[in-house]
């Protein structure tokens, strides 16, 4: 018996079922796949996610995996290079914003302990559970994203407005968004719910 997903996913590609099925709605916690989801969700803007998907390890032989510290240390040879490399999105500001963010992460780091604590502190620690039957029902925006992506915006992070930071608190798990007949939605709640609280 096939298992009920998400409406959004296209299961006629088995990379996006396995994203999807293992990782999609997972509440994170460590700084560096959180770092990851934010150097792949800014580069997104303005494409598919399955684009990014398809590049991601491009991405992470890139962006010396994930090493913010490493990336926070990139040059302008560096984004030239990166501007020749075809396994990513070869635009400069999103290139540059990656590296900008880094330095920014660091500085939250240092403010915070770890950017996890300062992201999960906007949802107050527990990952907010949703109820979505259909495609019009997952919202783009929420408060909340709106609220973490002007704090961002103030902090210095590029290319993350609202849209892009909700997009990154469905990935991260601090909203639950799979449709009530996703078989994700009950295993995430089931098995990460008292994890995070």
């Amino acid at each position: 018996m096939n298992k009920c997903r998400c409406p959004w996913l296209d299961e006629s590609k088995p990379d996006y079922v396995k994203y999807h099925d293992e990782e999609w709605g997972v509440p994170v916690k460590e700084d560096q796949k959180l770092f990851e989801f934010l150097v792949l969700e800014s580069a997104q803007a303005g494409l598919s996610w399955y684009t990014i998907l398809k590049r991601r390890e491009h991405y992470r032989t890139a962006f010396a995996n994930y090493d913010v510290n490493a990336v926070s240390q990139l040059t302008e040879d560096d984004v030239e290079k990166l501007m020749l490399n075809d396994g990513i999105i070869r635009n400069r500001k999103k290139i540059e914003a990656a590296i900008n963010n880094a330095t920014r992460f660091i500085e939250i780091q240092q403010e915070f302990g770890s950017f996890a604590n300062y992201q999960w502190s906007f949802v107050g620690n527990k990952t907010i559970v949703n109820a979505p039957k259909q495609l019009s029902d997952y919202p783009v925006t929420t408060e909340i994203s709106d609220k973490l992506a002007k704090d961002m915006k103030k902090r210095g992070f590029k290319f993350l407005g609202s849209t892009t930071i909700y997009a990154h608190m469905q990935a991260c798990g601090m909203v639950n968004d799979h449709s009530v007949d996703c078989f994700r939605r009950k295993q995430i709640i089931d098995l990460f719910q008292q994890e995070i609280a």
